[in-house]
């Protein structure tokens, strides 16, 4: 499932040249973002950023023969890490810095004439509302943010056999349907994490920032175990499928003055 073959494609940014770009009328781009960050002992660093990579550019790929006019712009591979700092490497960037850049690029892609914006996130620490709301308010642009990992939410259970918070068993059929070199067997946490003390938090009508330090040891919270690349595959294969479908009915449909809201 290697999407970083070098070949030229012109739904991939990075891949794609002036000569062709020239002659491309672009509706919709995709921004990857991610974050490298701990996922449990036997995930890789850079977990968030190959799979919000994959994510985008397989999804593209899927929706190009159907409109032409969907670019991917190559994953922004650092994120909201405040709350990892204990476990070493983790990099961080404040919520600020990464809207300015996710900002300053729209502001590019508008002055090329693209006015529908996908983040295809792949980090639940980051955090675009704000950002998304303000820009949608100074431009003329509509931004519309997907974490890829909730698209399939309502078959999951079909899927998976347990449930995974971070590098659980899902991210580790993800991990196994696409990169299964960089996983290290037998160093794996059970994912068992501290509850929060207050019945409110545990309820989840009352939200915090959570400490992974504080959790456990391992930075893992959900059971890796029985995790397939069976199940990656196929929770992949939705999630694409439904971000693809969503990318050509985005191309296909003119800006008016009701956009995106029906006339």
């Amino acid at each position: 499932m290697d999407m970083m073959s070098k070949e030229i494609n012109e739904w991939d940014l990075a891949s794609t040249n002036l000569h062709r770009i020239s002659q491309r009328k672009y509706e919709v781009a995709v921004i990857p973002t991610s974050a490298t960050e701990a996922h449990n002992r036997h995930l890789p660093e850079g977990q968030d950023y190959y799979h919000a990579s994959y994510v985008a550019r397989k999804s593209c790929e899927m929706a190009w023969p159907k409109c032409e006019s969907v670019i991917c712009l190559p994953a922004l591979p650092f994120g909201v890490d405040c709350n990892q700092m204990a476990f070493p490497m983790a990099i961080h960037l404040s919520q600020q810095t990464l809207d300015t850049m996710v900002r300053e690029i729209i502001v590019s892609l508008r002055g090329h004439g693209i006015q529908k914006i996908v983040i295809l996130n792949g980090h639940g620490g980051n955090n675009f509302g704000p950002l998304i709301r303000q820009i949608q308010s100074d431009m003329d642009v509509h931004v519309f943010l997907c974490d890829w990992w909730k698209v399939g939410m309502d078959k999951y259970n079909e899927i998976f056999t347990r449930p995974d918070d971070h590098a659980g068993q899902m991210e580790t059929s993800i991990a196994m349907a696409l990169f299964p070199e960089l996983i290290e067997p037998g160093v794996a946490g059970e994912g068992k994490a501290k509850p929060f003390r207050f019945e409110a938090l545990r309820e989840g009508w009352l939200k915090t920032s959570r400490d992974f330090a504080k959790l456990n040891d391992h930075c893992g919270v959900g059971n890796p175990e029985g995790a397939t690349a069976e199940m990656g595959v196929k929770y992949l294969d939705l999630v694409c499928e439904r971000v693809s479908e969503f990318l050509v009915e985005l191309a296909n449909t003119p800006v008016d003055e009701a956009f995106p809201h029906c006339q």
